[in-house]
């Protein structure tokens, strides 16, 4: 009996239900139903499935599928050795329910930036203390895959985006250390997380959730040099451990913060 490995988590992220890597050689899913969105990229391999009576092929590595909730599939390897693949089940309202038929007549995309981009979501997820990297992520996967699935949907920018950019750079300065989720700063500032992300990356030079790490990581510097601890620094700050400042701080300033501190005058 071959192995067959998982791993699965549910991260604190608005609009993600679950996160599921796996690899599989033998199991084959029998035909079952999800209540929300599933999101799949490939690393290896590929998957043979059915989606609602239909067959639909192989889906190989180079593309996206996403398949609606609800709707049933099954899915097993299409090759000897089996197949790695990386899942985020989206909450069902991170689309349109009307999308749903769409995604069964065309539940593949061969889009090299949509993948690029599911990539990136899953290393933020697998991060604890990145969740507004990752939120960032997923909003602006979700206009891509709103681009795919409604042929006149148009992802275009939010009108008044030097607005809404000032408006997100005040409530993350007034929250550095707490922290806000886009979907609440969307609320606050009357816009979709989607448009804050494009405003304020268009505005500023910078995503949202790099600019709350340089605030972040500024802060950290002046408490390192006044002599507290690394530890209490990252609790101090935002960080959500003293791991994830001392990724996050090498990153920026080149040194651990360990070795900053030990280093000032």
């Amino acid at each position: 009996m071959a192995s067959e490995l998982v791993t699965a988590w549910r991260p604190r992220v608005p609009g993600v239900a679950e996160v599921f890597h796996a690899h599989f050689v033998e199991h084959a899913y029998p035909l079952h139903v999800h209540d929300a969105w599933t999101l799949i990229i490939l690393d290896d391999g590929a998957i043979r499935f059915d989606l609602d009576r239909h067959h639909r092929g192989a889906a190989g590595a180079a593309s996206v599928t996403i398949l609606p909730p609800n709707v049933p599939h099954d899915g097993r390897a299409a090759t000897h050795h089996g197949f790695r693949k990386r899942v985020v089940y989206l909450e069902p309202a991170v689309l349109p329910e009307v999308l749903a038929g769409a995604a069964v007549d065309r539940p593949e995309f061969d889009d090299p930036l949509l993948r690029r981009r599911i990539h990136r979501l899953h290393q933020a997820l697998d991060r604890p203390g990145d969740e507004l990297e990752a939120e960032s992520r997923l909003a602006l996967i979700r206009g891509r895959l709103r681009e795919h699935l409604d042929r006149h949907f148009v992802d275009a920018a939010a009108p008044g985006s030097r607005r809404l950019a000032d408006g997100l750079r005040q409530l993350l300065d007034a929250r550095t250390a707490e922290g806000i989720t886009l979907r609440e700063a969307g609320a606050l500032l009357g816009s979709h997380p989607g448009h804050l992300v494009r405003a304020f990356t268009a505005t500023f030079g910078l995503p949202p959730h790099r600019y709350l790490t340089s605030r972040r990581i500024e802060r950290a510097r002046r408490l390192l040099l006044a002599g507290l601890r690394p530890a209490d620094v990252a609790a101090e700050v935002g960080f959500h451990d003293q791991a994830h400042l001392h990724r996050h701080f090498k990153r920026h300033v080149g040194v651990t913060p360990g070795a900053y501190a030990a280093a000032a005058r």
